[in-house]
């Protein structure tokens, strides 16, 4: 993964952002919003600067609106990504935060949801968070998957993927680039069994989904769209 690309615009973390609250589930610290009652969940799974970035839980709150109950776990157990520790770039945080391990986080969460009554999961990823949810994807453990601007997901495991799937991808992204995001959407299409949305969306760059600058009128509106393609496809996939 390269550095900078992965971690440019860092967010300013702020533990109480959003409409929700923090509490325990399945051991996991994580931002839950929404309705407790309802039977349809959603599980967002961070980039590397973690549960508490405030795009991402504001994109939470927008998710519960739809009906849903979004939960955001702290798969990072509060060591988000920091850029400022120059001693510490990406490629050794991530050796200290294996995607792999991701799916041992998820299990007890998954577990905890199907306890409280819920019956069907969605989950989406974003960057290193979407690697995570095509593990849990190819396990069988959820009932629908949204990848946004993925990070070391391989041919492979698209090909091991067997429930709905939508991949998000940016034009400028050497992470996940339109060629390789490409590749993924001829796997899917050769699978009719497998519902798949696949789009390139253009002008953007990594990240974009999620670390957007609030500011920048043209940067919303492409985050938003994707946020719209997200709920469009839980909506047909989630029921």
């Amino acid at each position: 993964m390269s550095g900078p690309e992965c971690c440019s615009n860092p967010p300013t973390l702020n533990p109480s952002a959003g409409a929700g609250r923090v509490e325990k589930v399945g051991g996991i610290d994580t931002y839950v919003t929404g309705s407790a009652d309802s039977k349809l969940a959603v599980l967002l799974i961070s980039d590397v600067y973690g549960y508490e970035a405030p795009n991402l839980r504001k994109l939470a709150d927008k998710v519960a609106a739809a009906g849903y109950y979004v939960v955001v776990p702290d798969f990072l157990h509060g060591d988000p990504f920091a850029p400022e520790k120059a001693d510490r770039p990406v490629s050794v945080w991530i050796k200290d935060h294996p995607q792999d391990k991701g799916i041992e986080v998820a299990k007890p969460v998954i577990e905890a949801l199907k306890g409280k009554g819920v019956s069907t999961i969605g989950a989406a990823g974003f960057c290193w968070g979407a690697k995570v949810v095509t593990e849990v994807a190819r396990h069988g453990l959820i009932n629908a998957a949204v990848l946004l601007h993925p990070s070391f997901v391989t041919v492979d495991d698209i090909n091991s993927v067997e429930i709905p799937i939508a991949i998000l991808g940016a034009e400028t992204d050497k992470i996940s680039p339109p060629e390789l995001v490409k590749q993924f959407e001829q796997i899917l299409s050769a699978k009719p069994g497998v519902p798949s949305f696949v789009k390139i969306f253009p002008q953007v760059a990594h990240g974009w989904t999620v670390r957007y600058n609030t500011e920048d009128a043209k940067a919303v509106s492409a985050a938003e769209e994707a946020h719209q393609d997200l709920l469009t496809w839980f909506a047909k996939h989630l029921k």
